[in-house]
This record gives C-alpha cells, structure tokens and sequence, in this order.
C-alpha cells in the first residue's frame, strides 16, 4: 500500500494508520421532519458513527420544474421509477434553515458534521456555517465550476467518483488542486441505488490511491456492511453509509440505508478490519508466543531400556513440542537409548547413543 499523507477534518484525522471515518449519510430519509432528522443524528452518534452528513440542496438549483422528456424517471428497475425529477428532489431536500440546528446538534455529541452542496450558493452557505469539509456527489463531479468553488475554501475535499472515467477524475481532481486544495478523499462509488456487490469492483481502490496519489474511501450503496469491511482490507480510509432509523418506514434512500443496529456494527467491524491488516508478517506473532508448545515433536511412547532401539514401536510424534522436531524423525529411528527412558519424556539428543 502507497503512503498516503493523513488529513485533519476539525478534530479527526483520517489516513491509513487510523481507523476508517464512517459517516452516515441523512439524506432525505428524515421525510422533511425535523424531530426526526434529530433523532437520527443521535442514533448515528450513539452507534458510533464519526460523522453525518447533509445534502445541500433545493429543488430548483437541481433541476427544472417541467415534464420535458429526461425529466420524469423512466427505468422501471429504479427505487424511483415514474417519479418527476423536481418532485422528487423536493421530498428529498433538506430545508436550508435545518443546517445549523442540525450541524450544533452533531458537535455537542462530538461527531463531525458536513453536507454535500449541489451549487456554487451552497457551497458559500455551508462555508458561512463554517462546515469542517466538503463532499461532492458522484453525478456532480463534472460539474468543475463546482468543484473549483469548493475547493477554492481551503478546506479538504471529498469527491465521490461513480461513473466517472480516469480521466474526468483527473480533471475534477487537477481542478481541485489548482483552485488550491490540498486535502482529497476520493470515494470509489456505484451510482445505482441500490448497489449489488458484483458492480462494486472494490479492486479499484488501491489503484486509485496509486493513480491520484491521495487517500480513497467508499461510498457504499449496497445492502449490509460487507462491502465495506472488503473495503477497509483494501486500504478504504473512510466509508460513507446512507442512513435510517427504520427502513420499513420508508424514506427515499430507505431501501438501502442501515439502520441503528448496523450501523453500529458497521464501526465495530471496519474497525476490526483496519487492526487485522497489520503488516507483512511470517514466524508468528509476539502473542502467538505461548502457542508454540502446541506444536507437535518427537516423545517417547513406551518405556525404554538403556540400550533398546529407538523405533516407531516405542516413539511417536505428537504434541506438545517440548521434544526433538519432527524433521528429525528419520535421524532418530534406529539409534539406541543411552539410558532408561519413561513413557512420556520428550525425546532429545543427550539421551541417545
């Protein structure tokens, strides 16, 4: 695995030698009801979650409000099949006022908070509230007037990739850096909701990282928390589940967003994750120490006279090691005891003729 530089978002920091941020996405599954848009950020916090995230956004700074074809969803295997895409995004935005309550509630439980803004006015908004980062969504990520004004804040940037190709990542990301942003987070991303495993390709993880030279995240829109934890093992820094304290309620994100409960075993078992992968290792572990005395060696399996010839008859290999090694089991057969040996007695070399 390529170093990577770490990154400060306030007071976290975030790289490959500490454990994956996991930030819950809210989405529009608050159903526009603040109460439980607060509910759901103390859920996420007390499930150990590090950060929620918003999504910055009015209907008609994402679209425009007509029945034009391209406008109305028209693919029956969506979540959202026959939905206008103004109506839509009504339901599922997040009404401007709700930000700062939202962001106040999330610091006093000493989580971070930020949102992903859909315009340039979005992103001089959240940065008046004094957001900590900023997240560019996969379909946004060509929009580079976009990601130059965030990136143009000075604060560290996380852009999800989706459809993109190698080279609009090239250009999102050189755009960021030049508008001066030094701090990137990429995130591997499948823009279908939901997301199956099989169009997932988390093997493109490590070559992004290498690819970009920056840390690389997963924005994980499959069902569970396996996806993720695959991703942790390939060198994930941060994993960004959408959210809902009760996916038979419904809410527009619902089918695919965890609930409390897996949430919380999402941060348990990335966690997990990140300690198993260590580094190259072979010979055992300091803790494994103890463990080598269950190996098996050479004993002594019936009792032997001085001057009697050692043989399969009256030596056998088994645990524990306290006894010559297997290997030398072809050198032993055949020699003769120097003294009487008991059953039992691990088997060694000042015993023998």
């Amino acid at each position: 695995m390529s170093k990577v530089k770490p990154i400060r978002i306030a007071e976290r920091v975030i790289g490959p030698e500490r454990p994956p941020l996991i930030i819950a996405e809210l989405s529009g599954n608050h159903g526009q009801d603040l109460g439980l848009a607060l509910e759901m950020v103390e859920a996420a916090a007390k499930a150990g979650a590090h950060a929620i995230k918003l999504q910055t956004f009015t209907a008609d700074s994402m679209t425009l409000d007509v029945d034009a074809p391209g406008f109305v969803i028209q693919e029956k295997d969506s979540l959202w099949h026959g939905e206008k895409l103004h109506a839509l995004y009504q339901k599922a935005a997040t009404p401007y006022e709700w930000h700062e309550i939202l962001f106040k509630r999330a610091k006093e439980l000493g989580i971070l908070a930020f949102s992903s803004p859909f315009d340039e006015k979005a992103v001089d908004f959240l940065d008046e509230l004094d957001v900590s980062c900023f997240k560019i969504a996969s379909f946004e990520l060509t929009d580079i007037p976009l990601v130059r004004k965030a990136a143009s804040k000075g604060k560290p940037l996380i852009m999800s990739t989706g459809m993109a190709s190698l080279a609009e990542i090239e250009e999102a990301v050189s755009t960021a850096r030049a508008a001066g942003c030094k701090d990137i987070i990429l995130l591997k991303c499948t823009s279908t909701y939901p997301a199956e495993p099989l169009n997932t390709n988390l093997a493109t993880i490590p070559h992004m990282r290498e690819a970009f030279s920056c840390q690389v995240g997963l924005s994980d829109h499959t069902g569970g928390i396996g996806v993720s934890v695959a991703a942790v093992a390939l060198g994930a820094t941060l994993i960004e589940k959408h959210f809902v304290l009760d996916r038979s309620a419904g809410g527009v994100d619902a089918a695919f967003s965890l609930e409390p409960h897996e949430l919380k075993a999402l941060v348990v078992e990335t966690e997990r994750a990140w300690q198993a992968m260590g580094k190259v290792t072979y010979g055992g572990s300091q803790a494994e120490e103890k463990s080598r005395q269950y190996r098996r060696s050479i004993y002594v399996s019936r009792d032997i006279r001085a001057g009697d010839s050692l043989s399969p008859d009256n030596l056998r290999i088994v645990r524990p090691a306290f006894g010559l090694a297997p290997k030398h089991w072809d050198s032993v057969l055949g020699r003769k005891a120097k003294v009487a040996i008991g059953k039992g007695t691990p088997l060694s070399w000042e015993v023998l003729e």
